[in-house]
């Protein structure tokens, strides 16, 4: 899939939105624009470098402890 997906972004000048509780799948398709949801909203907004803060300290920060967030 992600090879797919990476293909159609070099091929246009579309967007893709991709929606995940996984940060895994961000190894094999770079994002230009990260946005954090919690709570039915977005709570913040970064560049590639808020995932990997995000696979590496987790959603605690955005929830209030609860487990919930979207990438």
């Amino acid at each position: 899939m992600s090879e797919g997906v990476n293909r159609y972004r070099e091929g246009s000048d579309t967007g893709v939105l991709l929606i995940t509780h996984y940060t895994r799948i961000l190894q094999h398709i770079r994002p230009d624009r990260v946005h954090v949801f919690a709570g039915g909203r977005v709570v913040e907004s970064g560049g590639p470098e808020l995932a990997d803060e995000l696979e590496r300290n987790g959603y605690v920060r955005f929830t209030g402890g609860k487990a919930e967030a979207t990438v």
